[in-house]
């Protein structure tokens, strides 16, 4: 069941910055769990907008990070929450997923969190940004901009043999739309905060040693420069999309973290400058929890064949661990005697409406066509989908691409002793729908 809030009174927004740069000599977040910085080619940022009608208020966070582990997240939100005397709910935290920042994910076979940094830099700062951000808090217009971006394009390159391998498919789905939302004070017309939202991997930097935001760093930067009012970038579904390089795949180094930024800063800047007129906000909540039914443990001879097959696990990195830990984790349930488990996965969710646009955040690295189809069938006119928000629980893809495989689906398939249903998708766009007709 969902909960409509609908504010009443001033239209308020408020935002913040904070520099959340870790020292060089810092591992990096990626392709392997011993990546050392050892320069800083541009800072990570925490980003915060605040929103505010009434006695009713959100936050909406974006952080230079990879992937935020959902554990993580829950500690961090509710101790925004408590200390801005917010629900944990009301706290949206959504990470950009540069692989050139410090490892606040935790996933199996990806390395440990780095909680000094969690601790020492990242937690106090973010802290700070809502602090200020909820302070700054002025009467409040927006003006809504789009233009096509060709910065991503679909990453699941087939080969001849059929089999999926991570480069650029020309001929498979992403989202072109790059949407900027333009805040201003409804008084003196002066800047609060621009908001970008596009789909597409942080990971043009490739497997580098530079600590940076990625191509989306060159964005924000160039708008913020162009426009005088801080931009932040806020990541849409990124499952199968990656960044359209030079060199044909999605990965390069720092080289092509400058090419490509430069493309998508003449995005940013023309999508805002195709902002129609500003219009006063009206903030509404929708709030609920969506569940999504997990699949039951395989067969225990399957798991045995499998288990057998390994002869140092403890070696494993990456997603050859992630499947390992998936076998050991089911069987580990049969030689318990197979207690019950949860047959639904569910999660806490809050959307927030500012008027014609609606923020739709999800734990997942959504693949782009479940956006597509939202906004489709939305009664929104810009229904903007984020990956990476609220936690992290692999990658969701399509039905259709299950089929075909691939790293991103051995991930989904991987990810749990109980993966989520084949049609996860479907169920996830329907209960949305649900909660944003208020049911």
């Amino acid at each position: 069941m969902g909960a409509l809030t609908q504010a009443s009174g001033c239209f308020m927004a408020g935002a913040a910055r904070e520099d959340i740069t870790p020292p060089v000599g810092t591992l990096l977040y990626g392709y392997v769990p011993d990546s050392v910085s050892t320069s800083v080619h541009d800072g990570l940022e925490a980003v915060c907008a605040a929103f505010a009608q009434g006695d009713v208020k959100v936050l909406l966070v974006t952080i230079s990070v990879g992937d935020f582990g959902t554990a993580l997240c829950d500690e961090l939100r509710a101790r925004i929450g408590k200390e801005n005397g917010l629900p944990a709910g009301r706290v949206v935290i959504a990470a950009t997923h540069t692989h050139s920042a410090p490892n606040v994910s935790g996933i199996e076979g990806w390395g440990d969190i780095d909680r000094g940094y969690v601790d020492n830099i990242l937690f106090p700062r973010v802290c700070e940004a809502c602090r200020r951000a909820l302070d700054d808090l002025q009467p409040a217009e927006l003006a809504i901009g789009t233009a096509e971006s060709k910065v991503g394009i679909n990453r699941r390159q087939q080969y001849r043999d059929g089999s999926i391998g991570l480069g650029q498919n020309p001929w498979g789905c992403f989202d072109p739309e790059m949407t900027v939302l333009a805040l201003r004070n409804r008084d003196n017309k002066k800047g609060i905060i621009n908001i970008i939202h596009y789909g597409c991997h942080g990971t043009a930097a490739g497997n580098n040693r530079e600590i940076s935001r990625d191509w989306p760093g060159i964005m924000t930067d160039r708008l913020t420069a162009e426009t005088g009012t801080l931009s932040a970038f806020f990541n849409g579904t990124v499952g199968d999309v990656g960044p359209r390089l030079t060199n044909g795949w999605t990965t390069g180094d720092i080289k092509h973290v400058e090419e490509l930024g430069g493309v998508a800063a003449a995005d940013a800047v023309r999508a805002y400058r195709n902002a129609g007129v500003y219009k006063t906000g009206d903030l509404r909540l929708f709030e609920g929890v969506v569940s999504v039914p997990r699949k039951p443990l395989p067969p225990v001879n399957v798991l045995r064949q499998k288990l057998a097959a390994y002869s140092e696990p403890e070696k494993l990195i990456n997603i050859s661990r992630l499947e390992y830990a998936y076998y050991r984790a089911a069987m580990d349930e049969y030689e318990a005697g197979c207690p019950p488990y949860e047959r639904e996965f569910c999660f806490g969710q809050t959307l927030i409406s500012l008027g014609d646009v609606v923020f739709v955040p999800f734990p997942f690295e959504m693949f782009s066509e479940i956006a597509l189809r939202l906004r489709a069938y939305s009664p929104f006119r810009h229904t903007l989908t984020l990956s990476n928000a609220n936690g992290y629980n692999a990658y969701l893809p399509t039905e259709d691409q299950l089929v075909r495989g691939g790293y991103e689906v051995a991930c989904f398939r991987f990810s749990s002793a109980h993966p989520l249903a084949d049609n996860a998708d479907q169920i996830l766009i329907d209960r949305t729908l649900a909660l944003l007709s208020g049911q």
